[in-house]
C-alpha cells in the first residue's frame, strides 16, 4: 500500500520538476506570454508575459505516471479522459489566444459545445463500460446513496461542467488553483483507500505532479497553468468524484471553487438586477480579497488552508 501511494507521488514530482526548465523556456521563445485586463487588478499588468499553458507541465507529468498504471488499474482510465479530454480543450482555447493572438480564443459555442462532448462520451462510459453507479454516497450518512434514476445523467452534466468552470475561476493568482487542488486530490486518495476504489495511482500522481508545478508557479510566478491547466484540473475533481460516486462531496472538499463560481454568478446577478451595483469589489472572489489588501501569498495561504479544514469534514462525512 506505502509503494503504491509513494511511487506515483515522487514520480510524477520527479518528471514535473524536470519538464520545468524545458517547457518553461520553450514557451518564452515561442512568445507564449499571459496577458492581463487593463481593468483588472492593477498589480497584475505586471505579470502580463509571463509563460502561460504551463498546465503542460502537470499534465505530461500525470499523464505519464498514469501509464505506468493503467493495465493494473484500469478504472484511472475514465478519470485520465476527463482530464486529457479538458486539458484538449483548454491547450485549444489558450493557442488561439496567445500564439494565433485571438483574443476569445475558442468562442463561447464552440467552448460548450467541446466541453459537452467530452462529458457526454464520459456519461456513456459511467453508464455503459464503467459498472459504477451513477448514485450518490451522502454525506454525514454512511452507507446510503441517492439515486434519482434518468435525472442523474443531466445532474452529470451540471457537476462536471460547472466543477470545470469553478476550477478555471479559481486559478486567478500565482499558485493558487495548484495548491487548492492538491489538497482536494489529497482527499481523493484518502477517500480512495477508504471506499477500496483502485484510482489511487492518478490522484498520488496528480497530487505529486502539482506539487512539482508549484515549484515554478508559486508566487512570483515563473510559468502560469493557462485553461490547459486549469480545464484539465475540473476534469480530473469532476471524473474522480464520479467514479468514487462522490459529488455530493464536492461542495464541502471543493468549497472553494463553489465559492469561486457563486461569487461570479451572484455578482452578474445582483448587478443586473440593480442596474450597476455590485456585491464584491472584483470577481471571481480571489480578486475582491485582493483589492481588500490582501496579498496574493495570503489569499493562497488561506484558501489552502480552508480547504484543508474542509476535506477532513469530508472525510468526516463519509
Amino acid at each position: 500500500m506505502e509503494i503504491q501511494l509513494v511511487i506515483p507521488v515522487l514520480l510524477s514530482f520527479a518528471l514535473s520538476v524536470g519538464l520545468g526548465p524545458v517547457i518553461i523556456p520553450f514557451l518564452r521563445r515561442l512568445k507564449i506570454g499571459q496577458t492581463e485586463r487593463a481593468q483588472g487588478v492593477s498589480s497584475h499588468l505586471k505579470k502580463a508575459g509571463t509563460p502561460t499553458m504551463g498546465g503542460l507541465i502537470f499534465l505530461l507529468s500525470t499523464t505519464v505516471t498514469a501509464v505506468f498504471y493503467v493495465k493494473k488499474y484500469p478504472r484511472i482510465v475514465p478519470v485520465l479522459f476527463l482530464t486529457l479530454g479538458f486539458g484538449l480543450i483548454g491547450f485549444l482555447d489558450d493557442y488561439l489566444k496567445v500564439v494565433l493572438k485571438r483574443s476569445d480564443g475558442l468562442y463561447p459555442r464552440q467552448k460548450m459545445f467541446l466541453q459537452i462532448l467530452i462529458t457526454a462520451v464520459f456519461a456513456f462510459y459511467m453508464i455503459r463500460f464503467s459498472g459504477i453507479s451513477l448514485a450518490m454516497k451522502l454525506p454525514f450518512l454512511p452507507g446510503k446513496e441517492l439515486s434519482i434514476g434518468w435525472l442523474s445523467v443531466p445532474l452529470l452534466f451540471f457537476v462536471v461542467l460547472g466543477t470545470v468552470n469553478g476550477v478555471n475561476f479559481t486559478d486567478g493568482l500565482d499558485g493558487l488553483a495548484s495548491s487548492v487542488t492538491v489538497m482536494v486530490a489529497v482527499f481523493f486518495t484518502m477517500a480512495s483507500i477508504g471506499l477500496g476504489v483502485e484510482i489511487t495511482p492518478i490522484t498520488c500522481a496528480v497530487v505529486g505532479s502539482l506539487l512539482g508545478f508549484l515549484v515554478f508557479n508559486v508566487f512570483p510566478a515563473k510559468v502560469f497553468m493557462g485553461d490547459t491547466g486549469s480545464l484539465a484540473l475540473g476534469g480530473f475533481v469532476a471524473g474522480t468524484a464520479y467514479m468514487l460516486q462522490m459529488p455530493l462531496f464536492l461542495p464541502i472538499a471543493g468549497f472553494i471553487y463553489v465559492a469561486e463560481i457563486l461569487s461570479v454568478v451572484m455578482q452578474v446577478t445582483y448587478f443586473r438586477v440593480t442596474h450597476g451595483r455590485r456585491i464584491f469589489k472584483m470577481t471571481p472572489i480571489h480578486h475582491h480579497f485582493e483589492l481588500c489588501g490582501w496579498s496574493e501569498t495570503r489569499i493562497v495561504a488561506v484558501f489552502s488552508i480552508l480547504t484543508a479544514m474542509m476535506w477532513l469534514i469530508a472525510l468526516l462525512a463519509m
